[in-house]
This record gives structure tokens, C-alpha cells and sequence, in this order.
């Protein structure tokens, strides 16, 4: 039997177009809707109310993620309304600390694919998979291997959810049109054996390739993504460490590339020293800084840092001399024959230390940083001795999810006497302590790379430069209000994001176009041309002409 009014269908079934009952009586005649919906035509904002409802009687974050996500499939425009108006209450739903637990579970809690998957046995035919999605004009890729999602290790192809909820904030808080976002999974396995036996497991369930035969499959990917979309942003996310440096180093040259895990990260912590220091009154170049951890994110962090340094006239050997590390080892020195190549650049002479509270009280640092995923690595002695040291000890608990943060807002806050300025990866409702009322803030990454992002597309940079991060956290930083600072508040709030992204926005493309590396001409307003390209959530005339 013949079907009619595919239209009609197709519109209820695409996320893009579809209203659901915000349909108008109009459209319900010109498209073939009629009765195919409840006849009660409702504004978006009565729609807005209903999900709310809906979002609040879950009863607990993983539940509201489905939701959420959910909503997304069937009506994007409504999704991201609500994102944008709630961004404090859901941020943490749609990505840390909630998107860790959900790709654990990604599998179990699969509805509908989003994205592309390319596998290692896609070997020689990646342009095609790629030339299956169907919108041409993708401008900003998220991928991931899945190997180091968040602190939680490999869960292969459930890392699906990193890329799709990174998406997410580069609309909501930056106005990335989400028809130009692509999320992308290479599934090359994993050596997770937990998953590889697991039946609702959705990835190919053998060992990790490794080697020569993975980099193939990602220079084959690269020049696939060249090839499908031109000058495309690419945005790696959550790979282990010797692959995020390594292919960082690989491609920064030949594509318009970054590593948020490596950059992002470490601009965010950067925003995060930049404010700590107006609360201290130690300026940067003046701080002694002390990492537990020295993975990417950390080495990162360092690297920027020592570059912001030496931006403010301090020679970049006693830059490097200020950043000190601590791995599972224990301090990080120059005697050791156990460190890679990231890790020798901070390898300073100084006696072997074993653990984390003999290196605070060896190196006296103004600030200690966390990317060590271990949770509770910040112990009272830890805290209890940077509080000995500094008048006001900087605390940085930056491993995610919430179960891996080094400390929590309280500890921090307890241990050291409510002098702490502290932030996290994750967030902390506020917290009293002996009367006082602290609010923790949260470096989060989304301050960063959506404005990133924003200001590579309206400037068409060919390349993602180092400057590019060093403005964005100083530009990040000056967003602070001193009354922010005063609550010890080290960001903005989540409220102001899109207004944050668009100075960072601005301030990215003028480094573009300074620097040479941009596509696009520079446009007479600059202000104009960021706010015009940052897409809003309404719903699309459907009818044009025919009303």
C-alpha cells in the first residue's frame, strides 16, 4: 500500500525541523500534520515547562542524561533552548560529571545512533564512511578513540558520549550552528576484557591496535577529512597520552587541530593561575608550581604556562624551573632514568622524593595542581602543609569525574583553614565551613574551547596556534569580576558562558589574522561578525512563501 505523506513524516522523525506540538494550525494543513498530533498547538516556552517537569521527576543524573539525550533525538531546537536557559542544572547532566557514568553504560543505554564510527576494519574505505553523513558542510569534528575517557580508562566505542556531549557545549555556549558539528568514534577495540566480553557492548570486541597499523588508519583519517571537509576543525578528545602528544605532533602542522584534553585543559588552568594570582598578590611569573600527575594534561599545563612566563619577562629555563612534577614514582628529577621525553623537560636536579607531602614541603609551591585522576590524593597532611606555606594556598582538583578529584571543595576548604583558593574539574555545591560560606568554582574546559572554536570559524584559521590559548585564558581571566574574586571564585559563572565565548571568540580570530594563519579577510566589525555566526534556538519557518 502506498504511503502518504512522507513529509509529514519525515519532518516528526527529523530533530532539526521537527516542532512537535508547536507545530502551527498552518503548518498541520500545508505539511500533512493534521492529526498526526494532539490538536493543542503549544508555544515553545509551554514546551520548555513540560521537559522540566519531565527533567525534575528523574531521580537521579543518569536518568535525566537519557532524557536529555532523548530530547535531543527528536527535537534538537527545543534541546538546546532549554540547555542555553539551564546551563548551571545541566552542564553537569550532558557532560562531567554524569557523561562519565553514562559511557560506562553507553551500551546498556543506547536509543539511537549519533555520530559516525569508523572501525579499524574500515581500513581503505574511511572517505566513504565519511561522505555517508549527510550534511556537506561540517565545520567542527570531535573525535575520540576512546582509550582515556575522562579518569575513567578505556571503554573503547562507549566513548561515543565524550565527542556528542562536547558538541552540545559548542552550541549551547558558543553558538556553534549544531548542523556543522560532527562526533566521531574510531573504534580500533579495546583492552578493556570487561567490555570485550560484554554482550550489550557496541564496539568490535578485540585488543587495542596498536602501532604502525593505527597510525594508518588515522593519516588514512586525516586525509579523508580534508578531503570530505575542507578545512574542517578537528578537536581530539580523551586518547591516552603517548597518542594525544603523539598525533597532536603529528597533524598540528598539516590540519586546523587541537587537543583539549592537552590544550584546553591546560588554557582553562591557565585562566584559573591568572585569577588565583589576584587573589594572592603573587603574579605568575612569581608562582612555583607543583603537579601530582604528569600525563598530557599536566605536561600541558606546564608548557603553557612556562610560555605565559616567559610572555611576562622571565627566561624560559627558570620558567621551566617553576613547574615541578610528581608521578607514581614520586618527584620528578633530573637523577631519574625512568622518564619520557614530556616529562624530562621538567626534570629538575633535587634529591629523590617518594611521596606527594615530602614534595610540598621540599618544593614550597604557591599552587598545587591535580591531574592524577586518584581521588583523595589531596589528603589533610597534603592541604594541611600547603596551608603551612602560603598564606593563601592555590588548590586546583582538576581530575574528572567528581569521584576521581583529588580533594572535594569542602577538604579543601576544612584543611587549610578556609584559606584556600580552590578550584575543580568537576563541581561542588558550596560549602560552609566554621560559619563561612565558600563557593567552589569549576575550570571547566567549556569556558575555552567553544569560544575557540567560534573565533577559528570566523576567521578561517588554517591553523590552531599556542597564541591562541595563551589569549583565550588571559581573555578568560579578565572576564572575572573582582566580586567573583572576592567569593574566591576563579571563573565566571556558568550564566555569562556565551557572552565569555564571544569575547574569546573576538580576541582568537584577531590573533588569526595577526598571525597570518587566517582564511577569511578580516571583517570590518568584529563584534558583528561573531554575533551574527552564533546560532540561536528557534524553530524554522517551514512554510516560506506558501503562508
Amino acid at each position: 500500500m502506498e504511503r502518504r505523506h512522507r513529509r509529514a513524516e519525515d519532518l516528526l522523525h527529523d530533530p532539526r525541523f521537527n516542532k512537535g506540538t508547536a507545530f502551527t494550525e498552518a503548518e498541520r494543513d500545508a505539511l500533512g500534520l493534521r492529526g498526526l498530533l494532539p490538536p493543542r498547538v503549544l508555544t515553545i516556552a509551554e514546551q520548555e515547562e513540560r521537559i522540566l517537569f519531565n527533567f525534575r521527576s528523574k531521580t537521579n543524573p543518569l536518568e535525566q542524561y537519557i532524557y536529555l539525550t532523548g530530547l535531543q533525538d527528536r527535537n534538537e531546537t527545543l534541546f538546546y533552548r532549554i540547555l542555553m536557559r539551564h546551563l548551571d542544572s545541566m552542564m553537569p547532566v550532558i557532560y562531567t560529571p554524569t557523561v562519565g557514568e553514562a559511557c560506562l553504560l553507553f551500551g546498556a543505554i543506547f536509543r539511537r545512533p549519533r555520530g559516525l564510527y569508523v572501525s579499524a576494519g574500515d581500513r581503505g574505505r574511511v572517505r566513504q564512511i565519511l561522505r555517508n553523513w549527510p550534511d556537506a558542510g561540517v565545520r567542527v569534528i570531535v573525535v575520540t578513540d576512546g582509550e582515556r575517557i575522562l579518569g575513567l580508562g578505556d571503554v573503547g566505542a562507549n566513548g561515543m558520549g565524550i565527542p556528542v556531549g562536547k558538541l552540545s557545549l559548542y552550541t549551547a555556549c558558543a553558538g556553534i550552528n549544531p548542523a556543522w558539528c560532527l562526533p566521531i568514534t574510531i573504534d580500533v577495540g579495546t583492552d578493556n576484557a570487561d567490555l570485550r566480553a560484554d554482550p550489550l557492548y557496541i564496539g568490535t570486541p578485540h585488543p587495542r591496535v596498536r602501532g604502525a597499523e593505527y597510525l594508518t588508519l588515522l593519516d588514512e583519517f586525516i586525509d579523508a577529512v580534508n578531503d570530505v571537509f575542507p578545512g574542517v576543525l578537528v578537536q581530539f578528545e580523551d586518547f591516552a597520552t603517548a597518542n594525544a602528544l603523539g598525533l597532536l605532533a603529528r597533524y598540528r602542522d598539516r590540519i586546523c587541530t587541537f587537543n583539549d584534553d592537552v590544550q584546553g585543559t591546560a588554557a582553562v588552568a591557565l585562566a584559573g593561575l591568572y585569577s588565583a594570582a589576584r587573589i594572592t598578590g603573587i603574579p605568575l611569573r612569581d608562582q612555583r608550581l607543583l603537579f601530582l600527575g604528569a600525563g598530557a594534561a599536566a605536561t600541558g599545563i606546564a608548557d603553557l604556562t612556562v610560555g605565559a612566563m616567559v610572555h611576562a619577562g622571565l627566561p624560559e629555563p627558570e620558567a621551566r624551573r617553576r613547574c615541578w612534577f610528581v608521578d607514581s614514582t614520586g618527584l620528578v628529577v633530573a637523577g631519574r632514568s625512568d622518564l619520557s621525553a614530556s616529562k624530562r623537560r621538567y626534570a629538575h636536579e633535587h634529591e629523590p622524593v617518594t611521596n606527594l607531602v615530602d614534595a610540598v614541603r621540599a618544593i614550597a609551591p604557591t599552587a598545587l595542581l591535580g591531574l592524577s585522576t586518584k581521588g583523595g590524593a589531596f589528603t589533610p597532611e597534603v592541604l594541611g602543609a600547603m596551608a603551612e606555606i602560603n598564606v593563601r594556598p592555590v588548590i586546583l582538583a582538576l581530575s574528572n569525574p567528581t569521584s576521581n578529584s583529588e580533594c572535594t571543595a569542602a577538604e579543601a576548604y576544612r584543611h587549610t583553614g578556609g584559606r584556600a583558593v580552590f578550584a575543580s574539574g568537576s563541581p561542588f555545591q558550596p560549602v560552609e565551613v566554621d560559619g563561612r560560606r565558600f563557593t567552589p568554582g569549576q575550570g571547566n574546559n567549556a569556558y575555552i574551547f567553544p569560544g575557540l572554536g567560534l573565533g577559528i570559524l570566523v576567521s578561517g584559521a588554517r591553523r590552531v596556534t599556542d597564541d591562541m590559548f595563551q589569549t583565550a585564558a588571559r581573555v578568560l581571566a579578565g572576564t572575572v569580576s573582582d566580586a567573583s574574586l572576592g567569593e574566591g571564585l576563579l571563573y565566571p559563572p556558568l550564566s555569562d558562558i556565551r557572552h565569555v565565548s564571544s569575547v574569546i571568540a573576538r580576541a582568537v580570530a584577531e590573533v588569526a589574522w595577526v598571525s597570518g594563519v587566517a582564511g577569511l579577510p578580516r571583517p570590518a566589525d568584529v563584534t558583528e561578525a561573531v554575533r551574527d555566526m552564533m546560532w540561536e534556538p528557534e524553530y524554522p519557518d517551514l512554510l516560506g512563501d506558501r503562508r
